[in-house]
């Protein structure tokens, strides 16, 4: 069975650390018509080439996301964005609005089905195979369900409009919503603005305080976080997963950073590619795996999610990120020289010792980690460069001017 590791891509950086750390496919929004319309990180319809340009170079596939709700007066709109898709060579579109798949279809652009039409049994996928040849599962489904799913498939031969068997999809990691596969209201009921319409506020993600209106009194929660569900995490139990027939593996994420994209596209690849060896991971290497996800942004784990038959998620005990590492912003590069292998940046946030573990960003470096095994000011070798300097420091893999970088530090209770 051929698996598809899908990334999210809500910025170039992102682009870059999903393909380089072993993505089969990203997925992204252009505009405002996509699930994360509010976010600062987000492409437009011009970047279409260039984002194209760069998954062809590793050999991966460009998927757009079109997957909110559309009025009337926006159909005009994606109809010429499916157009622009299918110029520039994007592979597939996700959407959920019978309008975004007629436009997609009349554009001669695969469908992708997305989460939230809330695909849950066979006579959905039955239907929808009319129109898309992958579908996106409910995320509520346990894998039970999603493996009886997937062997209707193949007995029943339920073929898609290019005529191979339908394909399905599940998330593997990232962010939960406390709605069903995530159709909400409470953002716009609260702040008017539609989660619906890829503008949600995250009004779950807040702690709040429950009062009864007649008597005053104020109740005491456990967990002020009762709506915000921990992300989900399937690292122990990933093999069962694609043993259920799922073949496309999404990581949740285009708000997230390029460090977050690189490092769960990274641990997941490795454990997808041993899967297909045919081994079985080790109770070391899945700890290791999970140490490596918590390094990065999280709100916590639920490791079972639904996939394990639980009907009640775990809640999230804190509405910061729960990452075992944080990065220290330093500066920005201003130089790289390939003969020396070193790179300059100029410190104009905090300090920089001599062997701190860093992170560089950047639109083509992507994420690069690596260990400043020395620093240097100057020509003179120190210990710790001062902020407000020009310091340089061994580079192992070329980057360019303005790349950010951070010093990565242990978060100590």
């Amino acid at each position: 069975m051929e698996v598809i590791l899908l990334a999210p891509a809500g910025s170039f950086e992102s682009l870059e650390a999903a393909l380089q750390n072993g993505a089969d496919a990203v997925y992204f929004g252009a505009g405002e018509l996509n699930m994360r319309a509010r976010a600062a990180a987000n492409f437009s319809a011009e970047d279409l080439p260039e984002i194209v340009r760069r998954c062809r170079t590793r050999g991966a596939e460009a998927w757009l996301a079109l997957n909110t709700i559309i009025y009337d007066e926006e159909l005009e709109k994606v109809r010429a964005l499916c157009r622009r898709a299918k110029e520039t060579g994007v592979d597939a579109v996700i959407a959920m609005d019978p309008a975004v798949i007629r436009a997609a279809r009349e554009a001669e652009l695969p469908v992708h089905l997305s989460v939230q039409a809330n695909a849950a049994n066979i006579e959905s996928v039955r239907f929808y195979a009319q129109y898309a040849d992958v579908i996106v599962l409910a995320r509520e489904l346990s894998l039970e369900q999603i493996a009886r799913i997937c062997n209707e498939i193949r007995e029943q031969e339920i073929r898609g409009p290019s005529g191979e068997l339908i394909r399905i999809e599940v998330f593997v990691h990232g962010a939960l919503c406390v709605a069903v596969s995530g159709k909400c209201y409470m953002s716009l009921a609260e702040f008017n603005h539609s989660a619906n319409r890829g503008e949600c506020f995250q009004s779950c993600r807040r702690s709040y305080t429950v009062r009864d209106t007649e008597t005053g009194a104020e109740f005491a929660v456990d967990n002020r976080y009762v709506m915000s569900p921990k992300d989900l995490c399937t690292i122990e139990f990933l093999g069962e997963l694609l043993d259920s027939g799922a073949s496309i593996l999404k990581i949740e994420g285009r708000g997230r950073s390029a460090d977050y994209v690189a490092e769960t596209v990274a641990v997941y690849r490795e454990a997808v590619d041993l899967w297909k060896s045919g081994a079985v991971p080790s109770p070391e290497q899945r700890t290791v795996w999970k140490q490596r996800l918590a390094q990065v942004f999280n709100r916590g784990f639920w490791e079972g999610g639904y996939y394990l038959g639980r009907k009640l998620g775990e809640w999230a005990g804190s509405g910061d990120n729960q990452a075992t590492v944080r990065k220290i912003f330093l500066g920005t590069i201003v130089n790289y020289y390939p003969r020396a292998g070193a790179a300059e940046v100029r410190l104009t946030s905090d300090s920089l010792p001599s062997g701190a573990d860093l992170l560089i960003t950047g639109n083509t470096t992507g994420a690069l980690k690596l260990r400043a095994e020395s620093v240097r000011v100057g020509d003179l070798a120190v210990p710790k460069a001062e902020k407000g300097t020009n310091t340089t420091f061994p580079c192992p893999a070329k980057v360019r001017e303005n790349d950010k970088v951070y010093r990565l530090e242990p978060v100590t209770c």
